[in-house]
C-alpha cells in the first residue's frame, strides 16, 4: 500500500531552492519563524553531492528545521523521513529526524516521541544519511509511534551538539513505506495501526474501535501481544487473534461476526476463560442466540457461575443455546463440596423457612439439606444472613422443632443459581465429562422450559441436573445419556442423583440413565416420562434395589409410558408435605404406568417394581392405571410387582377408588395381581353362603370392596341336584381382613362361578 500512489497524496516537502519561507526554525506551526532571510541560512547551488541544497550555520543548542506544510497521519500508513547532511567547517554537530505532532483544532499532541535516533557527524565533507519512521502503530522499526490522536505533522530534522558548525542539507524526502509492514495483498486491518500498544497495561479499546470502524468488510487482526480492554467492546467485523485480550470479569467482549467458542478461546488464550467470556456475551446481545463450540473441547478447571460473569443479570427470558462440543472437568480443589453443620428451627406455619439458623453466613444458596424430618433433594433456595433465615425448595415432613441439619454445596460445571430467573435456555449436542470430580448443572431458582437435547453427561460426582426451586418448570430432556460415577458400587451404597424436579410439566423422553442412586426425584404434576431406559442394578446376588423414579407428590397427574425400567422401583411418596397425614387434600392419584418393560436380575424375592410410601396416616389411592406392561424377573423369582411401604404409615384400604391394573404380562413373578380380578370358584357341597377369597391377587393387599359381576359356569344345583335359578346377593369386605366376599343363596347350593372383584370403588 502506498498512499502517494493510491490516493495521490503529496508527502515529500518542496525543494529548498523553491523558497525557504515554508521552512521553520521552530516547530513548523503557522506563524513560526522561517529561514527566509535568516542570517544563518543560505541556498547553495551545484553542490557536488547534493546539487541545490540548504546551508545552515548551527547557532542554537537544538537547531530546528521543520516543514510548515501539514503532512497527513493516517491509520495504517507509515512514513519514512530521510535527510542527507554533511559538515563543511567548524564544530562537528549531531543530526536526527524530528517532527511536531498536531491533532484536532491544530493543537499540539503532547506526550509522544517526536525525534528519531541521533547520528554523530564525524568528518568534514562526509555525507551522512538519517532516517526515522513515523506511524500510528507501535510496530517494530517504528521510531515515532503516534497512535490515532495526531492527524498531521510538521517534519524535518534537528542539529544538536556543538554550535558554529556549517552544515549542508539535501532536500528532505518523505515516503510511504507501509508495504514494509504489510502483506502485498491485505484482507485485514491491524489494531496496532490504530494505536493499540499490546503491553497488557495501556487501555487499547479505542484502537480496537477505530480499527473495527475502518475494516470495511476486511478482517481485524490482533497481532502478538496482550491487549487490555478497559470497558465493554463490540467488534462488528471478523476478528483473528494472534495476541490475546485481558479485561476485568464484568467487562464484555461481543464478537458479532464470528461469535463462536474457538474465536473466544483464541482471544483470551485460555479455553476456560474463553468459554466464560463467550457465555457472558451470549446473555448480552441479540445478534446471536447460539454459542457454537464448533466441536471443540473446553477444559473446565472450576465451576462456571453465571452471577460472576454477569453480576447485574438477575432475569433472562430469551432463547439461548450452547451447542456442539465437549466440556471436560479438570480435577482440582475448586470442585470440592462445602459442608456446613448447623442448628435451625422449623415451624410448620412457615413450611419453607428455617429460622434462627446458626452459622448461616457459611451456608450457600444451592446447598443440599439433610437431616431428620426432611425429604430427599431439598435445597437452600435463598439465604438472608441478616434475618438468620433460609428458604427451602420444599417443606419438611417432620413437624416443628429445632434440629441439627447438614448443608452440602455441590460444585457444578454450569451453575445458574445466582440468577433469579432463567427461561428458554437450551444445551444441545454437548458431552459433559464430569470425570467424577464435578456435578453437571444447577438451575436458577425460577424459570421455564430449560431444555437438554442430545447430551452425554458422564460420571457427575454428586448430581446431574439440580433444581433448587422452580427453574425446572416445563423442563425438557430429550435423547440424553447420563452415566453414573458409581457404576461399580452396590445399589444401597450409591448417593448420586441424575435429576430432581420441583416444578410442573417436565418431559423426559428417549433418554438413558445408568446406575445412579435415583434416576429422578420429581415433585410437581403433569410430567411425561416416555421412552427412557434407566438402570439401577448391580452385581450382587439377591441384591437390594431402590427407587429409580421417585414421585414425591401424592396427586401427580403423570404418565410413565414406554420405558425400560431396569432393576429399579417406581416409588410414590408424599415426603414434601408439611402435614403428611391425610386431611382434606388430594391423596395418591393421577398416575398412569403403561406400556413399560420392567426387568429385575438377581434380586431378593421381596423386591417390588412399584411402591407406595405414605409419610402420614389416612392416605389412599384415588386414581392409578397400571396396564399393558411386561414384568420379568431373571435369575430368581419376585413374589409380586407392587407394595405399600409402611415405614411411616399404611394406606386406608377402605377408601381406595379408580384403580386399574390389568393387561399386564408376568414372567418370573409368583403372584399375579390385577384390578379388577376374575376369580374362578367352585363350591363342591351345597351351602347357602359361599365364601370367596382372592388371596393376594388384589393389588397392594387391598380389600375385596366391590363385585362387578357374578357369572355361573354350568348349572347351580341343590344338594339333590335340583336346579337353582335365582342369583345370589353379594356381601363384600368379609372376614377379619376384609379380603373376602360371600355369595348368599336362598337355599343351599353348589356349583361353579366366575366373580369379577375389585379392591376399590369407581366413584
Amino acid at each position: 500500500m502506498n498512499k502517494a500512489i493510491t490516493d495521490g497524496l503529496v508527502l515529500t516537502p518542496p525543494a529548498f531552492d523553491l523558497g525557504l519561507g515554508v521552512w521553520s526554525s521552530e516547530n513548523g506551526t503557522a506563524g513560526s519563524a522561517t529561514y527566509l532571510g535568516a542570517a544563518n541560512a543560505a541556498l547553495v547551488t551545484a553542490d557536488q553531492d547534493f546539487g541545490n541544497c540548504l546551508e545552515l550555520v548551527k547557532t542554537a543548542t537544538t537547531q530546528k528545521l521543520r516543514y510548515m506544510g501539514q503532512t497527513p497521519i493516517l491509520p495504517g500508513c507509515y512514513l519514512r523521513v530521510t535527510a542527507r547532511v554533511k559538515v563543511m567547517s567548524g564544530n562537528l554537530p549531531s543530526v536526527r529526524i524530528a517532527a511536531y505532532a498536531m491533532g484536532v483544532g491544530d493543537a499540539h499532541v503532547a506526550g509522544l516521541t517526536e525525534v528519531g535516533s541521533t547520528v554523530a557527524l564525524t568528518a568534514y565533507g562526509k555525507v551522512a544519511t538519517v532516517q526515522a519512521i513515523i506511524g500510528t502503530g507501535a510496530r517494530g522499526g517504528v521510531d515515532m509511534p503516534w497512535g490515532t490522536a495526531p492527524i498531521y505533522g510538521h517534519f524535518g530534522l534537528d542539529l544538536t551538539g556543538s554550535n558554529n558548525g556549517v552544515v549542508r542539507i539535501d532536500d528532505i524526502e518523505i515516503e510511504d513505506i507501509t508495504s514494509a509492514f504489510l502483506r502485498d495483498l491485505m484482507d485485514w486491518v491491524d489494531v496496532r495501526d490504530f494505536g493499540a500498544v499490546g503491553d497488557g497495561l495501556a487501555d487499547d479499546r479505542a484502537a480496537f474501535v477505530a480499527a473495527d470502524a475502518a475494516a470495511a468488510g476486511r478482517e481485524l487482526l490482533v497481532p502478538a501481544g496482550v491487549y487490555r480492554i478497559g470497558s465493554n467492546l463490540s467488534i462488528n467485523t471478523p476478528a483473528r487473534f494472534v495476541g490475546t485480550l485481558t479485561m476485568a470479569a464484568d467487562v464484555r467482549l461481543l464478537l458479532l461476526k464470528n461469535y463462536d467458542f474457538p474465536t473466544y478461546a483464541d482471544a483470551f488464550g485460555d479455553e476456560h476463560l474463553g468459554f466464560k467470556k463467550a457465555l457472558q456475551a451470549l446473555f448480552y446481545f441479540n445478534d446471536h442466540n447460539i454459542l457454537d463450540l464448533k466441536g471443540r473441547r473446553v477444559e473446565v478447571s472450576e465451576p462456571i457461575q453465571i452471577n460472576e460473569l454477569a453480576p447485574g443479570l438477575t432475569t433472562f427470558s430469551s432463547r439461548r443455546v450452547i451447542a456442539n462440543g465437549q466440556m471436560n472437568a479438570i480435577d482440582g480443589p475448586a470442585w470440592a463440596p462445602s459442608v456446613v453443620s448447623s442448628i435451625a428451627t422449623y415451624d410448620v406455619a412457615q413450611p419453607t423457612t428455617l429460622v434462627a439458623v446458626a452459622n448461616i453466613a457459611n451456608i450457600a444458596v444451592g446447598s443440599h439439606v439433610t437431616g431428620t424430618g426432611i425429604g430427599r433433594e431439598v435445597y437452600v433456595r435463598a439465604v438472608n444472613v441478616g434475618a438468620g433465615t433460609l428458604t427451602l425448595s420444599q417443606p419438611m415432613y417432620g413437624g416443628s422443632g429445632t434440629r441439627t441439619l447438614t448443608f452440602t454445596r455441590y460444585k457444578y460445571m454450569l451453575d445458574f443459581s445466582g440468577m433469579d430467573r432463567l427461561d428458554r435456555f437450551s444445551i444441545c449436542e454437548v458431552e459433559f465429562l464430569c470425570n467424577g470430580v464435578a456435578s453437571f448443572a444447577m438451575l436458577a431458582p425460577s424459570g421455564e422450559t430449560f431444555h437438554l437435547r442430545d447430551l452425554s453427561v458422564i460420571r457427575p460426582r454428586d448430581r446431574g441436573v439440580t433444581s433448587i426451586g422452580r427453574g425446572c418448570q416445563g423442563m425438557m430432556i430429550d435423547r440424553c445419556q447420563f452415566l453414573s460415577n458409581e457404576m461399580e458400587a452396590r445399589a444401597q451404597d450409591r448417593t448420586t442423583v441424575a435429576l430432581n424436579i420441583n416444578g410442573n410439566d417436565v418431559k423426559v423422553r428417549d433418554s438413558r440413565f445408568v446406575r445412579f442412586a435415583h434416576f429422578m426425584i420429581a415433585h410437581g404434576t403433569g410430567h411425561l416420562i416416555v421412552g427412557n431406559h434407566w438402570f439401577q442394578g448391580d452385581n450382587e446376588e439377591n441384591g437390594v434395589r431402590f427407587g429409580g423414579l421417585v414421585l414425591t407428590r401424592p396427586n401427580v397427574q403423570t404418565a410413565v409410558t414406554g420405558n425400560y425400567i431396569d432393576n429399579s422401583v417406581i416409588e410414590w411418596t408424599n415426603e414434601y408435605e408439611v402435614n403428611p397425614d391425610y386431611a382434606d387434600q388430594y391423596s395418591f392419584g393421577g398416575l398412569t404406568i403403561s406400556g413399560n418393560t420392567f426387568v429385575s436380575i438377581d434380586v431378593a424375592p421381596w423386591f417390588r417394581w412399584i411402591s407406595v410410601k405414605p409419610y402420614g396416616a389416612g392416605h389412599f389411592i384415588q386414581g392409578l392405571n397400571v396396564s399393558g406392561n411386561v414384568f420379568r424377573a431373571v435369575s430368581g423369582n419376585v413374589d409380586r410387582i407392587e407394595q405399600v411401604d409402611t415405614t411411616f404409615a399404611d394406606l386406608d384400604y377402605g377408601r381406595m377408588r379408580n384403580i386399574v391394573m390389568e393387561g399386564n404380562i408376568f414372567n418370573g413373578v409368583v403372584q399375579y395381581v390385577s384390578n379388577p380380578m376374575t376369580l374362578d370358584f367352585t363350591q363342591s357341597s351345597a351351602q347357602t353362603t359361599w365364601t370367596l377369597n382372592p388371596g393376594a391377587a388384589l393389588p397392594f393387599g387391598g380389600w375385596a370392596r366391590n363385585v362387578e359381576s357374578v357369572v355361573t359356569q354350568g348349572m347351580i344345583a341343590t344338594a339333590a341336584n335340583g336346579r337353582v335359578s335365582e342369583m345370589p346377593y353379594v356381601l363384600t369386605e368379609q372376614g377379619t381382613d376384609k379380603k373376602s366376599v360371600s355369595l348368599n343363596w336362598s337355599q343351599a347350593a353348589k356349583g361353579r362361578v366366575q366373580v369379577k372383584l375389585r379392591m376399590d370403588l369407581l366413584a
